[in-house]
Protein backbone atom coordinates (compact mmCIF):
# COMPACT_ATOMS: atom_id res chain seq x y z
CA UNK A 1 0.00 0.00 0.00
CA UNK A 2 1.48 3.30 -1.02
CA UNK A 3 0.40 6.88 -1.17
CA UNK A 4 -2.91 7.38 -2.95
CA UNK A 5 -2.69 9.24 -6.21
CA UNK A 6 -5.44 11.31 -7.75
CA UNK A 7 -6.71 8.37 -9.76
CA UNK A 8 -9.42 6.41 -7.98
CA UNK A 9 -10.40 2.86 -8.86
CA UNK A 10 -13.67 2.30 -10.69
CA UNK A 11 -16.62 1.79 -8.31
CA UNK A 12 -16.96 -1.87 -9.29
CA UNK A 13 -13.33 -2.44 -8.30
CA UNK A 14 -14.22 -1.38 -4.75
CA UNK A 15 -17.36 -3.50 -4.49
CA UNK A 16 -16.87 -5.75 -1.46
CA UNK A 17 -20.40 -7.12 -1.25
CA UNK A 18 -19.32 -10.65 -2.24
CA UNK A 19 -15.93 -10.64 -0.49
CA UNK A 20 -14.96 -12.41 2.73
CA UNK A 21 -12.49 -10.09 4.45
CA UNK A 22 -10.18 -10.73 7.38
CA UNK A 23 -8.35 -8.08 9.39
CA UNK A 24 -5.25 -8.77 11.51
CA UNK A 25 -4.43 -6.06 14.07
CA UNK A 26 -1.40 -5.59 16.31
CA UNK A 27 -1.95 -4.69 19.97
CA UNK A 28 1.42 -2.90 20.13
CA UNK A 29 0.80 0.87 20.05
CA UNK A 30 -2.82 -0.06 20.71
CA UNK A 31 -4.32 3.42 20.46
CA UNK A 32 -2.92 3.86 16.93
CA UNK A 33 -4.00 0.35 15.93
CA UNK A 34 -7.54 1.09 17.09
CA UNK A 35 -7.62 4.25 14.98
CA UNK A 36 -6.41 2.29 11.94
CA UNK A 37 -9.01 -0.40 12.59
CA UNK A 38 -11.77 2.19 12.85
CA UNK A 39 -10.78 3.62 9.46
CA UNK A 40 -10.56 0.16 7.90
CA UNK A 41 -13.94 -0.96 9.22
CA UNK A 42 -15.59 2.26 8.03
CA UNK A 43 -14.12 1.78 4.53
CA UNK A 44 -15.14 -1.89 4.44
CA UNK A 45 -18.70 -1.01 5.47
CA UNK A 46 -18.84 1.81 2.90
CA UNK A 47 -17.92 -0.68 0.16
CA UNK A 48 -20.32 -3.39 1.32
CA UNK A 49 -18.10 -5.89 3.14
CA UNK A 50 -20.33 -7.87 5.46
CA UNK A 51 -19.00 -8.68 8.93
CA UNK A 52 -15.22 -8.80 8.43
CA UNK A 53 -13.41 -11.09 10.86
CA UNK A 54 -10.98 -9.20 13.11
CA UNK A 55 -8.16 -10.99 14.94
CA UNK A 56 -5.67 -9.41 17.33
CA UNK A 57 -2.00 -10.36 17.67
CA UNK A 58 0.71 -9.11 20.07
CA UNK A 59 2.78 -7.12 17.55
CA UNK A 60 3.71 -6.50 13.93
CA UNK A 61 6.04 -9.51 13.81
CA UNK A 62 3.13 -11.83 14.59
CA UNK A 63 0.86 -10.46 11.86
CA UNK A 64 2.34 -12.46 8.93
CA UNK A 65 1.81 -15.84 10.65
CA UNK A 66 -1.81 -15.03 11.46
CA UNK A 67 -2.30 -13.71 7.91
CA UNK A 68 -0.76 -16.85 6.37
CA UNK A 69 -2.97 -19.10 8.50
CA UNK A 70 -6.08 -17.15 7.52
CA UNK A 71 -5.12 -17.09 3.83
CA UNK A 72 -4.44 -20.82 3.74
CA UNK A 73 -7.79 -21.57 5.41
CA UNK A 74 -9.63 -20.73 2.20
CA UNK A 75 -12.16 -18.72 4.20
CA UNK A 76 -11.04 -15.27 2.99
CA UNK A 77 -10.89 -13.42 -0.33
CA UNK A 78 -8.85 -10.55 1.08
CA UNK A 79 -6.85 -9.70 4.19
CA UNK A 80 -5.49 -6.53 5.65
CA UNK A 81 -2.78 -6.08 8.24
CA UNK A 82 -2.94 -3.14 10.63
CA UNK A 83 -0.47 -1.96 13.21
CA UNK A 84 2.11 0.65 14.07
CA UNK A 85 5.87 0.48 14.52
CA UNK A 86 7.44 3.70 15.83
CA UNK A 87 11.18 4.28 15.60
CA UNK A 88 13.01 4.10 18.90
CA UNK A 89 16.63 4.38 19.97
CA UNK A 90 17.76 1.03 18.58
CA UNK A 91 17.73 -0.83 15.26
CA UNK A 92 14.75 -2.88 16.44
CA UNK A 93 12.45 -0.63 14.38
CA UNK A 94 14.15 -1.53 11.08
CA UNK A 95 14.01 -5.27 11.76
CA UNK A 96 10.36 -5.30 12.77
CA UNK A 97 9.25 -3.04 9.92
CA UNK A 98 11.23 -4.91 7.26
CA UNK A 99 10.45 -8.42 8.41
CA UNK A 100 6.74 -7.83 8.87
CA UNK A 101 6.52 -6.33 5.38
CA UNK A 102 8.49 -9.25 3.90
CA UNK A 103 6.24 -11.71 5.73
CA UNK A 104 3.12 -10.08 4.29
CA UNK A 105 4.60 -10.21 0.79
CA UNK A 106 5.09 -13.96 1.28
CA UNK A 107 1.42 -14.28 2.21
CA UNK A 108 0.44 -12.54 -1.02
CA UNK A 109 2.75 -14.51 -3.28
CA UNK A 110 2.53 -17.92 -1.59
CA UNK A 111 -1.26 -18.06 -1.23
CA UNK A 112 -2.64 -15.77 -3.93
CA UNK A 113 -4.86 -14.11 -1.33
CA UNK A 114 -4.35 -10.33 -1.35
CA UNK A 115 -3.03 -9.08 1.99
CA UNK A 116 -2.80 -5.30 2.12
CA UNK A 117 -0.10 -3.84 4.35
CA UNK A 118 -1.57 -1.19 6.63
CA UNK A 119 1.25 -1.33 9.18
CA UNK A 120 2.50 2.19 9.83
CA UNK A 121 6.25 2.63 10.16
CA UNK A 122 6.87 6.12 11.49
CA UNK A 123 9.70 8.06 13.08
CA UNK A 124 7.53 9.38 15.90
CA UNK A 125 4.09 9.27 17.48
CA UNK A 126 2.92 12.48 15.78
CA UNK A 127 3.48 10.91 12.35
CA UNK A 128 1.47 7.86 13.43
CA UNK A 129 -1.40 10.03 14.65
CA UNK A 130 -1.38 12.03 11.41
CA UNK A 131 -1.75 8.81 9.38
CA UNK A 132 -4.51 7.26 11.48
CA UNK A 133 -6.99 10.09 11.77
CA UNK A 134 -10.39 10.65 10.20
CA UNK A 135 -9.12 12.51 7.11
CA UNK A 136 -5.92 10.55 6.44
CA UNK A 137 -6.27 6.97 7.59
CA UNK A 138 -3.93 4.31 6.24
CA UNK A 139 -6.26 1.62 7.63
CA UNK A 140 -8.97 2.83 5.26
CA UNK A 141 -6.47 2.84 2.38
CA UNK A 142 -5.39 -0.71 3.21
CA UNK A 143 -9.04 -1.81 3.19
CA UNK A 144 -9.59 -0.32 -0.27
CA UNK A 145 -6.36 -1.86 -1.54
CA UNK A 146 -7.41 -5.29 -0.29
CA UNK A 147 -10.85 -4.97 -1.92
CA UNK A 148 -9.45 -3.76 -5.24
CA UNK A 149 -6.84 -6.53 -5.39
CA UNK A 150 -9.35 -9.25 -4.43
CA UNK A 151 -11.65 -8.14 -7.24
CA UNK A 152 -8.75 -8.07 -9.71
CA UNK A 153 -7.57 -11.54 -8.68
CA UNK A 154 -11.13 -12.86 -9.01
CA UNK A 155 -11.39 -11.44 -12.55
CA UNK A 156 -8.01 -12.86 -13.51
CA UNK A 157 -8.93 -16.29 -12.16
CA UNK A 158 -12.22 -16.20 -14.02
CA UNK A 159 -10.17 -15.63 -17.17
CA UNK A 160 -11.59 -12.32 -18.34
CA UNK A 161 -9.95 -8.94 -18.23
CA UNK A 162 -10.77 -5.80 -20.18
CA UNK A 163 -8.13 -4.68 -22.65
CA UNK A 164 -7.38 -1.08 -23.59
CA UNK A 165 -9.58 -1.19 -26.70
CA UNK A 166 -12.57 -2.46 -24.68
CA UNK A 167 -12.37 -6.03 -25.96
CA UNK A 168 -12.25 -8.91 -23.54
CA UNK A 169 -9.26 -11.20 -23.67
CA UNK A 170 -9.33 -14.60 -22.00
CA UNK A 171 -6.46 -14.84 -19.57
CA UNK A 172 -7.09 -18.27 -18.10
CA UNK A 173 -5.13 -20.00 -20.86
CA UNK A 174 -2.31 -17.47 -20.64
CA UNK A 175 -1.78 -17.64 -16.88
CA UNK A 176 0.50 -20.31 -15.52
CA UNK A 177 1.04 -21.72 -12.08
CA UNK A 178 4.33 -20.82 -10.41
CA UNK A 179 5.53 -24.43 -10.62
CA UNK A 180 5.03 -24.60 -14.41
CA UNK A 181 7.95 -23.74 -16.69
CA UNK A 182 7.81 -20.68 -18.91
CA UNK A 183 7.40 -21.87 -22.47
CA UNK A 184 7.89 -19.31 -25.26
CA UNK A 185 4.98 -19.07 -27.68
CA UNK A 186 4.93 -17.47 -31.11
CA UNK A 187 3.35 -14.04 -31.26
CA UNK A 188 -0.14 -13.92 -32.71
CA UNK A 189 -1.25 -11.20 -35.09
CA UNK A 190 -3.63 -8.65 -33.66
CA UNK A 191 -2.03 -8.79 -30.22
CA UNK A 192 0.86 -6.45 -30.72
CA UNK A 193 2.80 -8.74 -33.05
CA UNK A 194 4.09 -7.60 -36.39
CA UNK A 195 3.34 -9.70 -39.45
CA UNK A 196 6.19 -11.27 -41.37
CA UNK A 197 6.98 -9.61 -44.68
CA UNK A 198 4.94 -10.97 -47.58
Amino acid sequence: MGERGRERPAPEDLDATRLRVGVIVSRFNLDISRRLLRGALEALAEHGAADPEVVWVPGAMEIPLAAMTMAESGAFDALLALGCVINGETAHFQYVAGESAAGLMHVNLDTGVPCANGILTTYDRDQALARSGPKNNKGAEAAETAIEMANLINRLQEGVEDTEDGAEAGLAGELRRADQPIVPRPLQSGRGASRPPA
